[in-house]
């Protein structure tokens, strides 16, 4: 693992991944599936409707933890709103499950960029790699 796009594509490969937000001093952690790659940034998807995106609105110190075959990964991040159409409609053309549930301008689909980030994959077996974006 050496880039952000090996770094999204271990997100893609695992599926599902655990995102920690910030709940006033009470951490949050839940499922979440969405990994996608706009304009060489790293995004996820949520709805601005929901408890998840008003945790990162408010503080958008994030942490991200996924595993597939005996490997790991850790993501410490900032999760940065970009409200702008393209952006989601990326994002939803990516994954057109979501499509039932979410429209590009719908005044409800989130995309958040992760900024700052660092990413540490790490296994019993083998020195951690980590990388920077």
């Amino acid at each position: 693992m050496k880039t952000i796009e090996d770094v999204c594509a271990f997100l893609k490969e695992c599926g599902t991944y655990y995102l920690a937000t910030d709940d006033k001093g009470q951490p949050r952690v839940r499922p979440f599936g969405t990994a996608h790659m706009f304009e060489g940034k790293l995004y996820i998807q949520t709805g601005l409707k929901k408890d998840v995106a008003k945790q990162m609105l408010a503080n958008p110190k994030i942490e991200i933890c996924a595993c597939k075959e005996g490997k790991w990964i850790r993501i410490e991040a900032e999760a940065i709103l970009d409200e702008r159409i393209e952006a989601q409609k990326d994002m939803l053309d990516d994954y057109t499950s979501l499509q039932k549930m979410y429209q590009a301008g719908d005044g409800n689909t989130a995309v958040f960029y992760l900024k700052n980030a660092k990413a540490v994959l790490a296994s019993f077996t083998a020195a951690s790699e980590v990388v920077t974006f």
